[in-house]
């Protein structure tokens, strides 16, 4: 699973660099740039939970870390103001983002308990993972705020459900990996998370 997150961070950078130069403008009625930039940069949070995972295996941390969490969610509500996106919005999303990344974290020490721990350095999270984080949610404020005018649509979750289907065969994505990206999505649209499409 971590060669695979891997894989994804680096298809999700390679997808958000073709997509800087995408028009900025969504409409509810427009084309689904602004999804596919939502989800490419999600991927790449969600694969910064194997290095935080390393960090809290090495250390011996809880995987829940209640105090930080809600100081992160305060500071995203500030900040979504800023960005003009509706801070609740904002706020739930990002409890997503968290939540998505424990679940990652939950079946890497699984594994790791059943088999051997992780190899090799363990990556140091206040120098090298967290600025990864902050600059990922830098990007991904204002990608709320041009996801925001779908939210409410009748069609949003399945505009969201084929996006995410489409991510997931460009990256590959494993069965852990997947049900981590659909928590991390099951508040994109007001209705829910991904349609259903089969």
């Amino acid at each position: 699973m971590i060669v695979r997150l891997r894989r994804a961070a680096l298809s999700a950078i390679a997808l958000c660099v073709a997509l800087s130069f995408a028009p900025r403008d969504v409409r509810a009625d427009g084309d689904e740039t602004a999804m596919t930039n939502l989800i490419a940069l999600v991927s790449q949070r969600l694969a910064l939970a194997v290095p935080v995972a390393q960090w809290k295996w090495a250390n011996h941390r809880a995987i829940t870390d209640a105090p930080r969490e809600a100081a992160v969610l305060d500071d995203i509500a500030r900040r979504a103001q800023e960005a003009d996106v509706d801070p609740t919005f904002a706020r739930t999303f990002f409890r997503d983002q968290i939540e998505a990344s424990k679940q990652v974290q939950r079946a890497l020490f699984e594994r790791w308990n059943k088999t051997h721990p992780p190899a090799g350095v363990t990556p140091d999270l206040a120098t090298s993972t967290r600025p990864q984080l902050d600059r990922i949610t830098r990007a991904l404020l204002p990608a709320l705020a041009r996801v925001q005018p779908w939210r409410d649509t009748p069609d949003c979750p399945v505009r969201l459900a084929h996006a995410v289907k489409s991510w997931k065969l460009l990256t590959r994505y494993g069965e852990i990996d997947a049900d981590a990206l659909n928590t991390a999505l099951a508040h994109v649209c007001s209705a829910g998370g991904a349609a259903d499409v089969g």
